[in-house]
């Protein structure tokens, strides 16, 4: 580190001296100040230096008085120099001042960015403005390269230059130079006897250098790392049953040049226990036997540390589910040397039964207390449950008006059985007006103008005010709905709708129609995951041909140009995922059918059953599976389903790598278009990972997936045979414009006639 002074700092103790042995006698004792003048001072306030002072004017100054205060003064750390003199009854303070500092400026610095380095300045006080000293700038240049050493740059030096300016100030200049990533150039296994060095290697993240090295960053040394390494292969020894497992030593030697780093980890193996006899004791109202299932160490199998920790959590777990917040489950371990055995007798201690006392919540400036409460299902008054308070938070969350949900538990001071419960959320906006375009690979491009409502004046009721305009679709849709029409949550929603298709721009058959419609909805809980819906509607259909509509399609509309009906919906759904935006676990099902009653002048009938399940493996790898089947056909004098009621497959909902709704069976006419069918039958494997790179964002991720599908004119049609296969992948991200999916896709089955389309794009989603 190399400091600029300027000659005034080297010469002003000298100065100092001079000038009060030939100018001016030093304070003389015991006389009462009348005044106190300050000189020196440039960028220190006097008042500043007044109230550092322990002398105040008509105080009677003596010596041990004006030694106090120049104490004082050089204990603030804001002066070089301090003297204090007499001139008759007026108290002169001669201050000579440590330089201010003008700026600090940086370079060199890219492993570490701005942020970092601006903390570190913070942190140590080397900032604009701030009085600077010698020591401080040591403990800067320390503390940016420790830093690069946390990075495994330990080579880095950081070249600190200090420049006298204007106001007696300085200018302090650090360049930077990061060195190399010093490298893991060796790393070696003592003691090992069971286990091979290849075993345990594969164990750890820290690796030795490879030629690949500047790709795959492997090599790079971290403390951070280290640690976990070491506590990486002690539970990878205490998993199989070597209880008496030491890691004896984790040595990291560097070399001269501080560019290679060699890692050495001893350690000593010992001998495999495997599990003897289990037992509990206690247990808060549940049988040995109860608690016994709970725990996952099978005898006569090595001994798992991660088994033994599952066990105790499952326990406690069971315990919180049922009011003992505050239970603890100690294993006491019977180690058999001899034998190499060990028994476990699991101590349960329940504590007391916990109620809540009340419940509070923050943080929802629009939204009512109300709203949230109800979605509680941990009460007030009663006995805690862990399991309720998981399921308060996520049927918090899936409100949909809120960006996070936390619920804080804190223990009511003086009591041992009591808890409260803080309900603390951050919301998002939920009215907007949005107006914009999109693409999907069904409809094509599309316009949107949408007013929505989500959380109408903090009641959680909500309205929905749409227009759609496509080159198949003109739709215009309002709907009010209200989720807690009465306090059991039934909901209600009244809707009215506008529509006109016209298919002559897409790959199905040509017709045109036009709808007008209107009804009310109902949705009823019929527990905590199930629910039951109908629905009732009135619409009227006005439907017409064109020069290109098929035979299949015109032989219909000459029959039933203008039809008015009364259709009934309903469905019975089971939804356990834990995120309606981002499921990870859970399963969604759900039965549905629809009818056009008796007396309409369309007797038709749906029924369509859908599943989705979600399973996390590991870490953010997530599998779902899917299917969806349906079945629909006329009654009454009505022999088959309305063509515009028909099922379709194909395209980025259903079977990727086929055009959309190009599946099944086809026109006779010369222009050979999709019909549709009364039979869909769909089903999909699809396994969901983060984008490389981006492991920590939410709003992105990749796939593969494996399709199949197929569409039917009736049951007697049906060929499992003909179903189309597709594997694929794809790339989807929720966009602050609506999501995104990107899509390529092999049919592996497909035949001459299919529409194949490999790549399928779609920006938003139609508001159907």
């Amino acid at each position: 580190m190399r400091l600029s002074t300027h000659l005034f700092r080297g010469l002003a103790p000298l100065i100092f001296a001079l000038n009060a042995i030939f100018f001016s006698p030093p304070a003389a004792a015991d006389f009462v100040v009348d005044d106190i003048r300050v000189e020196g001072a440039q960028n220190i306030e006097v008042g500043t230096i007044f109230n550092y002072l322990p002398v105040k004017v008509g105080d009677v100054a003596d010596e041990d008085l004006i030694d106090q205060s120049i104490k004082a003064l050089f204990a603030t750390g804001f002066f070089q120099d301090v003297e204090i003199r007499r001139q008759e009854n007026v108290l002169i303070v001669i201050v000579a001042e440590r330089p201010a500092i003008a700026g600090v400026d940086y370079s060199g610095n890219k492993d570490i960015d701005d942020e970092a380095i601006e903390t570190a300045l913070a942190q140590v006080g080397v900032t604009e403005g701030r009085i600077f000293r010698e020591p401080l700038l040591e403990q800067l240049v320390q503390a940016i390269e420790e830093r690069y050493f946390a990075k495994g740059r330990y080579s880095a030096k950081v070249d600190a230059v200090v420049t006298p300016v204007d106001l007696n100030r300085v200018a302090i200049s650090l360049t930077i130079d990061e060195g190399r990533v010093a490298r893991i150039r060796e790393i070696n296994i003592v003691g090992n006897e069971i286990f091979s060095d290849k075993e345990l290697r594969s164990e750890i993240s820290l690796g030795e250098e490879r030629w690949h090295s500047f790709l795959s960053q492997t090599g790079r040394y971290s403390k951070e790392e280290l640690l976990a390494d070491v506590e990486a292969l002690r539970s990878f020894y205490l998993d199989r049953g070597y209880m008496n497992f030491e890691l004896l030593s984790s040595d990291v030697t560097i070399s001269q040049n501080k560019q290679d780093i060699f890692i050495t980890f001893s350690l000593r193996e010992g001998d495999q226990f495997t599990v003897g006899s289990i037992d509990v004791e206690g247990g808060g109202g549940f049988s040995a036997s109860d608690l016994l299932d709970l725990i996952s160490m099978p005898a006569g199998q090595p001994f798992s540390q991660t088994d033994l920790v599952a066990s105790r959590s499952a326990i406690e777990s069971k315990l919180a589910d049922h009011g003992y917040a505050f239970a603890n489950v100690n294993a006491i371990t019977d180690i058999d040397e001899a034998a190499h055995r060990v028994d476990f007798v699991f101590a349960v201690d329940p504590g007391p039964l916990v109620y809540v006392r009340q419940i509070s919540i923050s943080g929802n400036q629009a939204t009512l207390d109300e709203v949230i409460r109800r979605e509680m299902r941990q009460l007030e008054s009663s006995v805690f449950s862990a399991e309720k308070l998981r399921r308060s938070r996520e049927r918090i969350a899936r409100l949909g008006f809120f960006e996070d949900v936390n619920i804080d538990l804190t223990a009511v001071p003086g009591s041992i059985d009591q808890v409260d419960l803080a309900v603390v959320v951050k919301e998002r906006a939920t009215g907007n007006f949005m107006f914009g375009a999109g693409y999907d690979d069904s409809d094509g491009l599309f316009v949107i103008a949408e007013v929505h409502r989500g959380n109408l004046f903090g009641t959680g009721r909500e309205l929905n005010v749409a227009a759609e305009l496509s080159k198949v679709d003109q739709t215009f849709d309002i709907e009010y709905r209200n989720p807690y029409h009465t306090a059991a949550g039934i909901s209600r929603a009244f809707f009215i709708n506008r529509e006109k298709i016209d298919t002559d721009s897409v790959t199905t058959a040509d017709y045109t129609s036009e709808t007008t419609g209107g009804g009310v909805r109902y949705g009823i809980p019929m527990s905590e995951y199930n629910a039951l819906s109908f629905s009732a509607a009135v619409e009227e259909i006005l439907l017409q041909s064109t020069t290109s509509t098929p035979p299949e399609y015109r032989s219909f509309i000459d029959r039933y140009p203008d039809n008015l009906n009364l259709n009934f919906s309903t469905g019975f759904s089971k939804d356990t995922r834990d995120s309606i935006f981002f499921p990870r676990r859970g399963f969604f099902r759900r039965i549905a059918a629809e009818v056009g009653i008796p007396g309409s002048d369309l007797e038709y009938y749906k029924v369509t059953a859908r599943g989705s399940w979600y399973q996390q493996l590991v870490g953010r790898l997530t599998l779902n599976v899917r299917g969806d089947v349906g079945y629909g056909d006329g009654y009454g004098d009505l022999q088959e389903l309305p063509f515009f009621k028909n099922y379709y497959a194909g395209g980025a909902s259903s079977v990727r790598g086929f055009e959309s709704r190009s599946l099944g069976p086809t026109s006779t006419g010369a222009d050979v278009s999709p019909l549709g069918g009364g039979i869909r039958t769909v089903a999909n494997v699809e396994m969901f990972f983060p984008v490389f790179g981006l492991e920590e964002g939410n709003d992105k991720r990749l796939s593969l997936f494996a399709d199949s599908g197929q569409v039917f004119s009736s049951s007697s049609d049906f060929d499992l045979g003909e179903v189309r296969i597709s594997v694929g992948a794809g790339f989807h991200w929720f966009s602050p414009v609506g999501p995104i999916s990107l899509t390529m896709a092999q049919p592996l089955n497909d035949e001459a006639g299919d529409d194949v389309k490999r790549v399928q794009f779609t920006l938003g989603s139609l508001l159907r």
